[in-house]
């Protein structure tokens, strides 16, 4: 994966690597707090029946986003 995406964009089963947070304030310390720092390998592992939340592997835990905090973070 070459193109930069946000992260609600990833199908489930795929994986990426953060690239930058778009975020501010304290949402944006709350993703940095939860791993999503540049460089971090996440997975997306599940997506819920009406798409929102969805549960990604990052560092070694499951994490569920909403949609509105995963698309301010950007991956590839």
């Amino acid at each position: 994966m070459n193109s930069i995406i946000s992260l609600k964009d990833l199908k489930q089963g795929q994986r990426a690597r953060v690239k930058s947070l778009l975020s501010t304030g304290s949402i944006r310390r709350r993703l940095q707090d939860l791993g999503l720092i540049e460089g971090t390998e996440v997975e997306c592992l599940q997506k819920s029946p009406a798409g929102d939340p969805v549960a990604y592997l990052i560092r070694g835990a499951v994490i569920a986003l909403r949609s509105e905090d995963s698309s301010n973070v950007l991956v590839n």
